[in-house]
């Protein structure tokens, strides 16, 4: 008996019938179905360049690699914007769009949207630059069960600019880093932006604050005091330290501003507080450090007269290096912080365009 129901399960096994030709019809076309039109997103450009104020477009578009459609359904198209952050364990949301839903987020609100100049462009214009969009962006485009993802990088033109308060050498921590630098018009750098200057020149010893948490410093020229004169020329790492309790300088980076920047001429030498006030006398503001360095920097602003500016700090911008102003080098040549009740300098004034 057991034999026999052996012999039985065998045969069922083997009768099993072959699929015929309708059969291997309707499996190309599932085959066809799930590994059809692919699609596929690209970025023409990798890198887009802009400034404070500017209006720039991130270039991204989408195609399927196979253009029959044989099989499958029309799905609503769904790009979405957004930002990576320094350790890409994040993203901001910048932008969504869903048919005729359209949604903007945080500071980007109001100031982006999709050019749209084809049915098939994703590319993302935004308005209005500020120094804090600088950075890479995802464009993400999902059809179905397909999606595919382009990166594009948002670089600014400005300048990058050591910076310490008034309390002296190595006194900020990660946040108040952060605030200092938004108090002189700028924001914190990033390792690229500080590695951009160090390439262009810029050699400070003191480390200070990157704005993924880091803490660096650029050598242009090694020497004892600043790892080494033995050492070869680059940007120095600390690695990553505690942001509340740790305490360095700061790297600030600012770009062109909208507004007017020049040295008051006044009769008499002021202190703090009169330059202060002569600014305002005169339908402007006190300048900030981010506004003198962006000053020298791109506009090429060049003065010999050591003025006030709004962190009270004393400080002058040299294009041209000359006897008595500067010889060896081109650079925002720093007086002190002197004592703001006594002390008479110049001031510096900002005033902004309407």
């Amino acid at each position: 008996m057991k034999n026999l129901l052996f012999l039985v399960l065998i045969s069922v096994c083997w009768a099993e019938p072959h699929p015929d030709k309708s059969s291997l019809e309707h499996e190309r076309v599932v085959h066809i179905q799930e590994n059809g039109p692919r699609l596929l997103v690209v970025a023409e450009q990798a890198k887009i360049f802009s400034h404070r104020g500017g209006n720039i477009t991130l270039p991204c578009k989408f195609y399927h690699e196979h253009t029959s459609t044989a099989g499958s359904e029309a799905h609503k198209i769904r790009v979405k914007w957004t930002k990576l952050t320094y350790d890409y364990l994040k993203e901001l949301d910048v932008f969504v769009a869903m048919g005729h839903h359209r949604k903007s987020y945080g500071s980007y609100h109001g100031r982006v949207f999709l050019r749209e100049s084809s049915e098939n462009d994703a590319s993302l214009v935004i308005t209005n630059i500020m120094l804090e969009d600088y950075g890479r962006y995802k464009c993400e485009v999902i059809e179905g069960l397909e999606d595919d993802t382009a990166v594009v990088t948002l670089n600014l033109e400005g300048v990058v600019f050591p910076y310490s308060p008034r309390l002296g050498r190595y006194n900020l921590n990660f946040y108040e880093a952060q605030r200092a630098c938004m108090e002189q018009d700028s924001v914190i750098a990033s390792f690229d932006q500080l590695y951009d200057a160090w390439r262009s020149g810029l050699d400070w010893c003191n480390a200070g604050w990157l704005s993924d948490g880091s803490v660096q410093y650029p050598i242009t020229k090694p020497r004892e005091p600043c790892g080494g004169k033995n050492t070869v020329p680059g940007v120095r790492n600390y690695g990553f330290w505690d942001k509340e309790k740790s305490r360095y300088d700061v790297f600030c980076f600012t770009s062109n501003f909208n507004g007017r920047f020049y040295y008051l001429i006044h009769p008499i030498k002021l202190t703090y507080d009169e330059a202060v006030q002569a600014c305002l006398k005169d339908g402007a503001q006190i300048a900030k450090v981010g506004q003198i360095f962006a000053a020298w920097k791109l506009l090429g602003y060049d003065r010999c007269d050591a003025g006030w500016l709004a962190d009270g700090s004393v400080r002058y911008p040299i294009s041209r290096p000359r006897k008595r102003c500067s010889p060896s080098e081109a650079a925002v040549r720093f007086v002190g912080f002197p004592d703001k009740k006594h002390k008479l300098y110049g001031v510096y004034c900002f005033r902004a365009y309407n």
